[in-house]
């Protein structure tokens, strides 16, 4: 691993290289082309190998405020963020805990999405299901603080969604300004639509395709642009209808689209996000919710889990209970 300096009050995250503003590329897709409807794709899984697209807008103004103290954030067994966010410890020689949601899986083999988090140094701890719903509130999270030996730890919720996180993602409104009239993602905690809602222009519209079942993100993204800025922002709506099945669940459906969006494009589909977005931004087409000569953008907001690297260990740090520390 190359060396790189441990971040600070004030620290330069140029260590990381991130690609700034990320790409924009507008593509030929019939099912749009016949309904009058351009298809933009907005390359944020291209801004970093590692700190993927959203995540990457969401954790650097989060490590820069944690001025070089641990970073203790949460995320289920599959979790995106926990990967981004144990790649950016071992970056910046951070350290990192990850709050995992399950304490059944503590005496299993690591999936690989774990595993990576492991061999970039993450210590993972396993809670019960009962404990992780409770997370947020102050005495639960002092106790989990408290396992961990981390009491002045800087915490990341679930998703890295914070304040800080929307104030982050509100450059990638910006970045799509005059470019599109529509603006669609996949949410998972509202975090990213948050931001780039209130950084779009007044004539555009963003366009969130939760991945998670249960019709609680309106509230959640109030309250996380009310938390930002004071109120909320932009003109942005949510469309509940292409979750297929909840969080990290697909179809052969779903499957079957993405491999051919992957043909079509050339542009590899993350399965879990990217492509229940897209398939929501293509029936919408076809459905006629666009009018003849809408733009929409689709932001790309991660990239196909890939392999662990050779040579990287997949032993966990340490498991519930007391954690070992370094």
């Amino acid at each position: 691993m190359s060396e790189a300096p441990a971040p600070g009050p004030g620290s330069d995250l140029d260590v990381l290289r991130p690609r700034l503003p990320s790409p924009a590329r507008l593509v030929v897709d019939e099912r749009l082309d016949r309904r009058g409807v351009r298809l933009l794709l907005k390359r944020d899984d291209l801004i970093h190998p590692e700190l993927v697209g959203n995540k990457w807008r969401k954790l650097a103004p989060n490590l820069a405020a944690a001025a070089g103290r641990t970073v203790v954030t949460f995320g289920g067994a599959y979790s995106n963020h926990l990967r981004a966010t144990a790649a950016a410890g071992r970056l910046l020689r951070l350290p990192t805990i990850g709050v995992v949601r399950g304490e059944e899986l503590s005496g299993r083999p690591l999936n690989p999405s774990l595993a990576r988090c492991a061999a970039d140094g993450m210590r993972l701890h396993f809670v019960d299901r009962s404990t992780y719903r409770r997370k947020s509130e102050p005495e639960t999270l002092a106790g989990i603080l408290r396992a961990l030996g981390a009491e002045d730890a800087y915490v990341v919720p679930e998703g890295g969604s914070n304040s800080l996180a929307v104030r982050g993602c509100r450059a990638l409104g910006e970045e799509l300004r005059g470019h599109a009239d529509v603006v669609a993602l996949p949410c998972g905690t509202g975090g990213t639509l948050a931001g780039l809602a209130a950084g779009l222009a007044p004539d555009q519209r963003a366009l969130g395709i939760p991945v998670l079942r249960g019709g609680f993100l309106t509230a959640e993204i109030q309250s996380l642009q009310t938390a930002a800025f004071g109120a909320r922002r932009g003109d942005w709506s949510l469309d509940e209808r292409f979750h297929f099945g909840g969080y990290a669940r697909t179809t052969p459906e779903l499957e079957a689209f993405a491999a051919d969006f992957e043909q079509r494009h050339g542009l590899p589909v993350e399965r879990l996000y990217v492509a229940k977005a897209l398939y929501g931004v293509v029936t919408l087409a076809e459905e006629g919710a666009f009018a003849h000569g809408t733009t929409v953008a689709a932001v790309i907001t991660g990239a196909p889990f890939p392999p662990l690297p050779a040579g990287r260990s997949r032993t966990p740090l340490s498991v519930r209970g007391t954690p070992r520390l370094p």
